[in-house]
């Protein structure tokens, strides 16, 4: 293994530790997330150097395009929520009642 595929997990394992276990506010999740994505995509993105193939791939792209939706959905659900509760934190929120 690499230095640069040691670097890539521990920064993807880092967020999905730091979602799994600081999950008081809806914007720190939402960063972890974030920065999940951002490690995977720089991931892909390095795959075609590491192997040497002389095309791109079309990867990198789509996954760039599904984080960004995903930033702006979970955005607005922080703004929708913080307006209907008062904040973001999360134990405020009951997701059993409709």
């Amino acid at each position: 293994m690499t230095l640069l595929h040691l670097c890539f997990y521990s920064a993807f394992t880092l967020s999905a530790l730091g979602l799994a276990f600081h999950r008081t506010h809806l914007i720190s999740a939402l960063l972890c997330l974030e920065s999940m994505m951002l490690s995977m995509y720089i991931a892909l993105t390095m795959w075609p150097i590491q192997t040497q193939t002389p095309s791109s791939t079309l990867l990198p792209i789509l996954m760039l395009t599904f984080s960004a939706c995903e930033a702006g959905t979970g955005l607005a659900l922080l703004v929708a929520s913080t307006r209907t509760h008062g904040s973001d934190h999360l134990h405020n929120f009951n997701l059993l009642r409709c």
